[in-house]
């Protein structure tokens, strides 16, 4: 399936009750086939007037208590950034999905990992992160539906899976989920009208009292320390690796091939790929940091995440980077030339031998 395709699908086969969202290439596939299978599953299926008002429905379908998702590129998320802000101070889960174009601005059509800092820094107002997960394959874009609406709904937050455009239009074989196998979570909080035993629920993020604003902000804080425990990343040849390789998402699988590649010339080279982007995998790559002689980020940015992985490393190890912008893809042979630079650089005997 196409990756778009692949990723709808599972959304309908996780329990998706709606669905809010605005065309935008390189994902408008995720519309498109909800459009044509979800009115027979029962799930609304709806084309804002933009992305400003897709957000602020998905706002209020999950205060309503809905399993809900919406879809864009880069500038449509921009606009959904005030949307995003509310709900993670609201305390609303909801599965955001980016499958990113190049930039800034209008930019191209063709993939591109420039919104990063937008994923992973919160985007918006205020001190709030997303749970953000990257997939490098079809599989995992329908696999990270399910586990996308799973955090969402435990940590009472949106969750935003970050893809690209060759992701998303990329045809892989994909085992799609069992229909149904995400069950539904109790939503006490949710406003579905108000029984005579509790309280009204009221969800909101405007709090005048700057006491209140302070103690939502804390709760919020500890929320997102809670959620350090669901780091999850690769390691691919790291044990003996003497360079490492960071890279998330697709620039991941062209690292991995760029470290076959460096492996038959006698460099002993290994990749880490971090698959949530929040939390990121900071412990993961300070320890690998401490065996290696020196690290390369390989992006398809201007280097956005070198600074987490700079801050992982602490100054222990340089930290090199590789990456094309743009919407241009770096190739493999690309990556190996920054490798055996690196390797000629701090003459890593592997490399001395194979020269």
């Amino acid at each position: 399936m196409k990756g778009n395709e692949a990723l709808a699908e599972a959304a309908l086969r996780a329990g998706l009750q709606a669905y809010f969202g605005y065309p935008i290439t390189p994902q408008s596939e995720i519309l498109e086939y909800l459009t044509e299978h979800a009115p027979q599953r029962g799930v609304v299926v709806l084309q804002a007037e933009s992305e400003l008002a897709a957000i602020n429905m998905i706002y209020g379908a999950s205060g309503a208590g809905a399993r809900v998702m919406t879809s864009s590129s880069g500038p449509g998320i921009s606009l959904m950034q005030e949307g995003i802000s509310y709900m993670a101070s609201a305390q609303l889960p909801c599965l955001i999905v980016n499958v990113s174009r190049g930039g800034p601005g209008l930019g191209t059509i063709q993939p591109s990992q420039g919104d990063y800092f937008q994923a992973v820094k919160g985007g918006g107002h205020g001190d709030y992160h997303t749970i953000v997960l990257a997939p490098s394959s079809v599989q995992e874009m329908a696999d990270f539906v399910f586990e996308g609406f799973r955090l969402a709904e435990l940590y009472r937050t949106p969750a935003l899976i970050l893809a690209d455009g060759a992701l998303g239009q990329m045809m892989e074989k994909v085992e799609l989920p069992k229909e149904g196998s995400l069950p539904r979570t109790d939503k006490p909080w949710a406003t579905v009208g108000k029984p005579a035993w509790r309280e009204r629920n009221i969800i909101t993020s405007l709090h005048i009292e700057p006491e209140k604003m302070e103690q939502v902000n804390l709760e919020l804080q500890a929320k997102y320390r809670a959620m350090q425990k669901e780091v999850r990343y690769e390691e691919i040849k790291t044990k003996d690796a003497e360079i490492l390789l960071v890279a998330f998402g697709l620039a991941a699988r062209i690292a991995q091939k760029a470290v076959e590649l460096a492996r038959e010339r006698e460099i002993k080279v290994g990749l880490l790929r971090p698959i949530t982007l929040y939390p990121f995998p900071s412990y993961g790559i300070s320890e690998l940091s401490r065996k290696v002689t020196a690290l390369l980020v390989v992006e398809m940015n201007a280097g956005q995440m070198v600074e987490d992985v700079q801050l992982a490393v602490s100054g222990r190890r340089p930290v090199h980077f590789k990456g094309r912008m743009g919407g241009m893809i770096p190739s493999p042979e690309e990556v190996l030339e920054a490798i055996e630079s690196i390797a000629e650089s701090y003459r890593i005997p592997a490399f001395e031998r194979s020269m």
